[in-house]
Parts: C-alpha cells; structure tokens; sequence
C-alpha cells in the first residue's frame, strides 16, 4: 500500500493559518456578550456568513443550556458527562461552550492530574467518585476513568490484569451510577490522523498554546495505531444500554461544538422553569453613614 499523500508546504500552511483564525473565533466567543459578532481584522478569504451563522446557532444553544442548567437545579437531577478522544480532538473547546454561560456551582468541570503515589494504591474508581455531582448538579469529566483503557493502556502505567479487571468493573461501576438517578452520557471526538497532525503543528507555531503540548501529547502520535486499538477494544466492551457511547465527528471543531451541544440537549428531558419576575429593590441610605476614604497607594495602577 502506498504511503499518503503529504500536502505541499504552502497548503499545509493555508490550513494552519486557517485553525489559528479558527483559534481567534474561539477567543471572541469568551469574549462576547452583546450578541453581535465583530468581524474586524478577520481575512477576507473567511466565510464571514458561515462565521455568523455558527455564533447566532452558538448562542441560541447556549440559551438552552441555560434553560437545562435551570430543570437540573429544580428538578434535583444529577447528569455525569464524560468527554474522552484523542489528544488535540476538541474536547476542551466543547466543554468551555457548554459551561460559558452556565453557573458554576451548578455545571462543573472535573479534570483530574495524574494520580499521586497515595491514589495509585486505592481502588481504581475512587478519586473519581469524590466529584460525582449531588442533586441539582452536573459534572463535566475533561476524561475520566477511561484513562484506563486508553492512555495508561498504551504507555504502560498499568498491568495486564489491572486493564482487564477495569473492563469487568466498568460496565457494573456505571449501571450503580445509573440505578443510582445519575443521568451518565458518554462522549468520544473523533479526528483524523491528518488533523491531529494539523493541530499539533498549530500549537507548536502558536505560543500561546504550546502549553498544551506535553510529552504525553506527543509521544501520542507515534503511538496513533496504538491508540486506535486501545479505542476499539474499549468502545466494544464498554457500549452498555445503561450507557451508551456517541461518537462525535470532531475534525471540523465548530460543528462538532454545535452538534454535541445539540445532542446533549436532546438526551434531557428538560422543561423550562418559571421565575418570579425579577425586581430590583431601592437601596437603603443611612444619612449617618460617612463613607471612609482608600488610600492612594492601595489602587491598581490605571495603565490602560
């Protein structure tokens, strides 16, 4: 079989120039809270119309989240969501969008170091266990327990009997958490050889991203194959009915925000919560209050 075929040198830097745009669009959807998007300073070759209808889709998403947020809290559910796939596959892109808007009490994020030398001699699923939401609460895993069955498979850092006692504990560890109430969605972002390579090489050029480059991460492309079978093995034995896995399609990141945000939607029968309106009250003045001032060198300096 023939080796692929590698883009030239001027293509390959298009479709680098092309992510960092796509970087600067992530950066001003943190940034904007009036609804309108700025198309200042992007180049001219960009779909400004395509830009525009992926932000007005965003944000309606992002108002249904809201709407989610709202029944999870009322309704005392506890949703678990794990987001697993490759290294650079966007999953930290999608979890930012889901809890942009969201409150942080309600929706949060669990991303967890490496285990210490204490946590390596416990039973594999207990640090995870300590975040676990309670009623009202969701928690978003940025990976999870699967580490297991990808990461710590392939570099090493568990035996054989270890990886096959996860596969026996997993499907029993996740029917508990389901006949507990909690709701467990799983997800995995799916990209290309070509576009992991593509987006490493992006932050590689990028510094204000190479932090997101360990030697993990690269080590992780020359053992992309590895990976590959680490993840068939593990979506085989762990696509359970209790819990399913879904397969986001992940090599265009926009559309894979909108359509995971989509479909997470869907998988919760959410209604919306009415609220009292809203009034705010008159403040109170006391004419004996005397008002101390700061002193000087307390304040930031003004450099802007």
């Amino acid at each position: 079989m023939l080796p692929p075929m590698q883009p030239d040198h001027d293509e390959l830097m298009q479709r680098i120039a092309r992510d960092l745009i796509d970087s600067y669009d992530e950066e001003l959807e943190l940034e904007i809270e009036d609804r309108h998007v700025d198309e200042a300073g992007a180049p001219a070759s960009v779909d400004k119309a395509a830009r525009a209808a992926y932000f007005r889709e965003l944000f309606r998403l992002q108002g249904e989240l809201v709407e989610l947020q709202d029944w999870v809290q009322h309704s005392k559910q506890k949703v678990v969501i794990l987001f697993e796939g490759r290294d650079a596959a966007g999953k930290g892109g999608v979890i930012k969008r889901i809890t942009q808007r969201l409150n942080p009490r309600v929706a949060r994020v669990a991303a967890l170091p490496a285990p210490n030398d204490r946590e390596r001699t416990q039973w594999y699923f207990q640090r995870y266990i300590a975040h676990l939401p309670a009623a009202g609460e969701m928690v978003l895993f940025d990976r999870s327990w699967y580490n297991r069955a990808g990461v710590e498979k392939v570099m090493g850092f568990c035996t054989d009997d270890e990886y096959e006692e996860f596969f026996r504990s997993v499907p029993e560890f996740e029917k508990m958490l389901v006949r507990s109430g909690i709701k467990l969605i799983k997800y995995w972002f799916s990209i290309t050889d070509d576009e992991q390579h593509l987006r490493f090489l992006g932050r590689i050029h990028d510094p204000l991203k190479q932090w997101k480059l360990s030697p993990m991460d690269l080590e992780s492309r020359r053992r992309w194959e590895e990976y590959t079978r680490a993840k068939e093995v593990m979506l085989e034995r762990t696509h359970i009915p209790e819990a399913p896995w879904w397969i986001v399609q992940a090599v265009d990141k926009k559309k894979a925000r909108l359509n995971c945000i989509a479909h997470l939607l869907e998988q919760l029968p959410y209604q919306d919560v009415p609220h009292p309106p809203v009034e705010l009250p008159a403040r109170v003045r006391n004419p004996d209050y005397l008002r101390q001032p700061v002193p000087e060198n307390m304040y930031v300096p003004e450099r802007y």
